[in-house]
């Protein structure tokens, strides 16, 4: 199995690597110097190891397009398309697709880390590097299994360093226990007087202060995760973030900026939606996929002043001297899930073959350009799990408050894309639209459905949310021949391959699990 075998400490991205030559200066080293291969990395460095795994966890471009875009984003209705190997649009099953996550990521992310925490665990003066990745591995290991249920855990990323290359599945109630465990302990382990990785540190620039609160966030979000199946361990882990200290602006949002040269540079996502969905200049509208009208309706619906900087039609993405009118908000509109070239026409009876140019695309000068920076959480919606918090009574009771500035902050943000919206912009909006408090379920319903905003394009985290809350309300799709009987996946399948190359672990993860459905729910999101 590729993620599991030849883990070499010196496959590294061309460009990120600078490998030191190592020339013998003696002829009495002795036999076993003398047969070292003189231009062989034995020792990677490890800044640039470490940079590697985080523009590898931003994305490659594989599974970005299949599982973030095609699978999450389609089931959570961000996006639509009529073609049917969009299979999140109409659930059906694509093993290459639903597979893709799963192998990039214990190929790129899961490899890299657990070397590096190798290398880093018992070297006091390293220990920033040490307790950072640690950080880092609990974020790696929180969205595959979020994505998959119970992973291999424990045992995997160990063909290199223990020789182990059929790791066992781990249980994801065990998972999350070790990654709480992991994020709390490394997290209150930094210390701004020892070394960092400093300008390797991609994301926080080496900034120990930022990587503490990045990891109480994601304990808050973790935590929350565990409404459904342990309200009292969710309530334990999600106090425990807030007193050890959250983010408190964008300026803590844990992002990687991206610059539009090339694929080890550009931000993936957008360039997948750009060279292989939208080709504008040459479809002229007629694009693999579409923004969803669960999507535009709701921004629509709001005047929610974010829509011209999310959508355009294609000639705003062909032609940026089009993007006025393109964007503007009442020329946008979105693609009816669940459908394809021959059954739009029984929900549209007036439908064409030019009527596909008609509806929104992601707004590729904006948040789904080649310099977009990709998110991984954002100060939007940690703001928004604290106002969730209130709510319940975990936290300090001002969850209007909290839902303020996390809609602040989500529009604010609009800056890293290189939009501006304004203070009277954002005013209006929550004035017209206030905090409802009438009941928890209108509570959660606000909280939410900005959640799912905020997180367009990391739809991962988006359907996890929505599969832990319900919310916002998604009327589900029913295509002929789909995998769920009409109802919205609660997972993705393991890769077929497993069942034949660790057919033994595969087995018994299903007995324990249960069957391997997009169906099957995980421990988190029991009933």
């Amino acid at each position: 199995m590729i993620r599991y075998i030849k883990q070499k400490r010196g496959l590294m991205l061309t460009g990120m690597l600078t490998a030191a030559t190592m020339l013998a200066t003696s002829c009495d080293k002795g036999f076993e110097d003398m047969n070292k291969n003189p231009n062989a990395l034995t020792d990677p460095v490890l800044e640039n190891l470490f940079t590697y795994n985080l523009v590898k966890t931003a994305g490659t471009g594989y599974e970005n397009h299949r599982a973030n875009l095609i699978y999450c984003g389609a089931m959570v209705q961000h996006f639509a398309s009529l073609n049917t190997y969009w299979s999140g649009d109409k659930y059906l099953s694509n093993v290459e697709y639903y597979s893709a996550y799963f192998d990039t990521g214990y190929q790129n992310q899961v490899k890299e880390i657990e070397q590096i925490i190798s290398l880093t665990k018992d070297n006091t003066a390293l220990s920033n590097k040490y307790n950072v990745a640690r950080i880092w591995r609990a974020y790696i290991y929180s969205r595959m299994t979020d994505l998959y249920g119970d992973i291999p855990y424990s045992e995997a990323g160990k063909g290199y360093l223990s020789n182990l290359y059929a790791p066992k599945y781990d249980k994801q109630a065990d998972i999350y226990a070790d990654l709480l465990k992991e994020l709390e302990q490394a997290g209150g382990a930094l210390d701004a007087t020892k070394a960092t990785y400093g300008t390797a540190d991609a994301v926080y620039g080496g900034d120990v202060a930022k990587w503490k609160r990045f990891a109480n966030s994601l304990m808050l979000r973790l935590g929350m995760r565990l409404t459904k199946v342990d309200a009292n361990l969710a309530q334990t882990w999600v106090k425990k973030a807030i007193a050890g200290g959250v983010m408190q602006s964008n300026d803590d949002i844990a992002k990687i900026n991206h610059q539009d040269t090339n694929d080890n540079n550009r931000n993936l996502d957008g360039n997948t939606l750009k060279t292989q969905e939208y080709d504008a200049a040459n479809l002229k509208g007629k694009a693999n996929s579409k923004l969803s009208k669960t999507f535009v309706d709701f921004l629509k619906n709001n005047n929610d002043p974010r829509l011209p900087y999310f959508a355009t039609l294609w000639q705003g993405n062909a032609d940026a001297t089009q993007l006025a009118t393109a964007s503007a908000p009442a020329a946008q509109k979105g693609l009816p899930n669940g459908y394809d070239n021959t059954t739009i026409k029984n929900l549209i009876t007036t439908w064409n073959d030019n009527s596909l140019a008609e509806y929104s695309e992601a707004n590729l000068n904006y948040v789904a350009s080649n310099a977009a920076p990709t998110i991984f959480q954002t100060y939007a919606e940690v703001e928004l799990l604290l106002a969730e918090a209130a709510l319940r009574g975990w936290g300090d009771g001002q969850a209007a408050a909290h839902y303020n500035k996390g809609v602040t902050a989500a529009m604010k943000m609009f800056s890293l894309y290189g939009a501006t919206i304004s203070d009277v912009a954002i005013t209006a909006y929550l004035t017209a639209r206030p905090y409802n408090a009438t009941t928890t379920n209108t509570q959660m319903e606000q909280i939410h459905t900005q959640y799912w905003a905020v997180n367009f394009l990391n739809s991962y985290e988006a359907y996890a949310n929505w599969r832990r809350t319900g919310y916002p309300v998604l009327t589900p799709t029913n295509y002929p021949g789909n995998e769920t009987g009409g109802v919205i996946p609660r997972r993705l399948k393991y890769p077929q391959s497993e069942s034949s190359k660790n057919a033994t672990n595969y087995n018994a993860v299903v007995a324990q699990q249960g069957a391997d459905l997009f169906t099957t729910r995980m421990w988190w999101d029991k009933q």
